[in-house]
Formats: C-alpha cells, sequence, structure tokens
C-alpha cells in the first residue's frame, strides 16, 4: 500500500496529472541494451517510485541490490574486474570518493543548474539531495534546551545513553563522526576516544534504528539526519530536533558511474534523471529532502541552509582520511568495555 501511495504521488508530482496506466509486465528477457543494475544504499520507500518512473519513460528494465553504503562499494571494488553492476545510487560523497578508482567521471545534464557547492570536483559522482546531520532527543524524557550541540554528546549525562550508528557500516554515521571531529575542539584523536567512551561500548547496526530507539527511550539523545528526524517528527515520535549550534555538515548524497559498467548509456541517462528538476521536486514534497539544485526550493519545515551554524568540513579531509578515522574509531569503541 505505501508503495502503491508512493508511486502514485510520484506520478502526480513529475507529469501533475493522473498516472498513466501501468505497462505490461515482460513475458521475456530484456535484451543487455535494455538494462540497467543499480546497486544502492537508499531505502526502498526512496528510489522504488524514482526507479518505477525511469523505467515507465524509458522501457529500460532496472535491477536493484539494496545494502548498506560500505558494504556495496567493496563489492564494486571486488567486480572491479568484471563489473556487475552500472550505478552507484546513493552513499556520501566521502565515501564514493574514497573509492575514486572505482568510477568514471561524468557530467551530468542539468549540471549548470546544481549548486556550486554541491558540485563534484572532475565530475566523480553526480549529487542527489542536501542531508543536514542533526541531533535529536526525546521529549519525554529530556526538557528542551538539554541539548544543543555536539559538545554535549561529550557529558557524562549522556553516557550509554547516545544512539549513534556504527560508522564502518552506515555512511551517514561516518558523516557524523567527522562533523563532530570538525565542531568540537581538540586532537582528533582524543575527541573519538571521549566520545566513543560515552557510548558506553554500544552503537547501533544501521542508522535507521537511531529514530526509534531514542522515540522509545532506550536513548536520551540521537545522531542522525535532517531527513530522518523530519520523518520521525511527522509520524508523530516522541523527538525533538537540534540543528547543532556548535556546526553542522550538509554533505551531499551521490550517485556514480562504475567504471566499465555493462550498461553505460543507460547509466548516464539514469544519473540524468535523479538530478532532474521533476525529481529533485518530489526530494522536498516526498522525502523530507533538500534538493541539490538551485531553481527548486526546500520544503517550509526546512530552515535554510544559510541560516545553520555550518562546521568546516572538507570532504577531501573526511575521505582522505576515511580509513584512519575508522580504525581509531574502532580501537577506542571495541575497547571500551575494559574502561
Amino acid at each position: 500500500m505505501v508503495r502503491r501511495a508512493l508511486a502514485l504521488l510520484l506520478c502526480l508530482l513529475l507529469t501533475g496529472c493522473a498516472a498513466p496506466a501501468p505497462a505490461p509486465e515482460l513475458s521475456y528477457a530484456p535484451a543487455e541494451e535494455e538494462r540497467l543494475v543499480l546497486y544502492t544504499s537508499h531505502k526502498e520507500e526512496v528510489y522504488w517510485p524514482i526507479v518505477k518512473e525511469f523505467e515507465e519513460r524509458t522501457g529500460i528494465w532496472v535491477e536493484v541490490v539494496a545494502g548498506g553504503t560500505n558494504e556495496l562499494l567493496e563489492q564494486i571494488q571486488s567486480q572491479a574486474d568484471s563489473p556487475r553492476a552500472d550505478v552507484m545510487f546513493g552513499g556520501g560523497v566521502e565515501s564514493l570518493t574514497s573509492y575514486a578508482g572505482c568510477f568514471t567521471p561524468y557530467r551530468c545534464a542539468g549540471a549548470e543548474e546544481i549548486a556550486a557547492q554541491f558540485q563534484a570536483p572532475g565530475d566523480l559522482w553526480t549529487p542527489f539531495s542536501a542531508l543536514p546531520v542533526v541531533l535529536i532527543y526525546n521529549t519525554k524524557l529530556l526538557s528542551e534546551g538539554a541539548l544543543t550541540g555536539w559538545e554535549d554528546l561529550l557529558s557524562p549525562r549522556y553516557r550509554g545513553r547516545i544512539a549513534f550508528a556504527d560508522p564502518s557500516v552506515s555512511g551517514s554515521s561516518f558523516t557524523a563522526l567527522v562533523t563532530l571531529l570538525c565542531a568540537v575542539e581538540g586532537e582528533n584523536e582524543e575527541v573519538i576516544r571521549l566520545f566513543a567512551q560515552n557510548l558506553g561500548g554500544r552503537q547501533l547496526q544501521g542508522s535507521g534504528d537511531v529514530v526509534a530507539s531514542v522515540a522509545g527511550g532506550t536513548d536520551l539523545v540521537g545522531i542522525t539526519l535532517e531527513e530522518t528526524a523530519l520523518k520521525g517528527l511527522a509520524a508523530g515520535y516522541d523527538i525533538a530536533l537540534v540543528y547543532p549550534a556548535d556546526g553542522t555538515s550538509c554533505v551531499p548524497d551521490a550517485s556514480a558511474l562504475i567504471k566499465g559498467a555493462p550498461h553505460e548509456d543507460n547509466a548516464r541517462l539514469f544519473l540524468d534523471f535523479t538530478v532532474s528538476a521533476e525529481v529533485q521536486r518530489l526530494l522536498a514534497g516526498a522525502f523530507f529532502r533538500r534538493s541539490v539544485r538551485e531553481d527548486v526550493p526546500a520544503a517550509e519545515a526546512m530552515p535554510p541552509l544559510a541560516d545553520l551554524p555550518a562546521a568546516a568540513y572538507d570532504v577531501a579531509w573526511a575521505s582522505g582520511h576515511r580509513e584512519s578515522v575508522l580504525m581509531t574509531w574502532a580501537f577506542y569503541l571495541g575497547g571500551e568495555e575494559e574502561v
């Protein structure tokens, strides 16, 4: 039912009229020139209506393989000699940049409408949406003002009650961890140590678990994306959203053309589609996301990006130091049971 509703909404937003009659199901295997294979870290509620509309418009049959960002990037790297997929759809740009050798640069149609801050150096990736990192807290267990920024997450008050997903699995959690390092004063290793210690040796397996853990009272506070927090608020969860006073990041997630893609022409068409004005308008209208296009405004519930305190997030640094950050994280979190 949810999938049908999203598909209907997508059709209405993209065409401005009634949904077209469904295409007849194929009774044969599509020819290679009619195929596209996507690896995606997006949830089904995001990728499915976009993929469905792309199929309807182009006649291209899309195979989707979903998983975690890092898991899929490792697969792409392991398949480099014989690629099985055409596009990586999703993942923070610092994660994609870390695997630059696996992708072919491509400048998408309509690139001139993409805001300069979301443009990829060398067109390595195609931005999809802008995703500020935010904090959330349980409104039944904490009062307004108890959580204001990243520095609060190092307070003993929240030890063992912070919802944070494993950054080695979740791309958004890795972005959040680097944002913490940018916002809090001190040596990076010491900040990581203090934060890992305050988690009490526990982290969640996936970023999708953060809101539920805070809303249910298992944790008092959590770190997530603006999109995820807004969805939780819309669903009536007992949470409040905080834009950190000490600064946050707004790193886009993106798509990338896999080097040696078996269906490269179709992959380029899909990348163009993801940044089209029609799809980008859908982001704020249905997905609680911000468009990367300058001609598509954010939803009214979202404050202007210019009004948010910004941390000095450096995508190139985050990409280049990804392995060392994760190794430091694993060292200190793994040793917390002995603290």
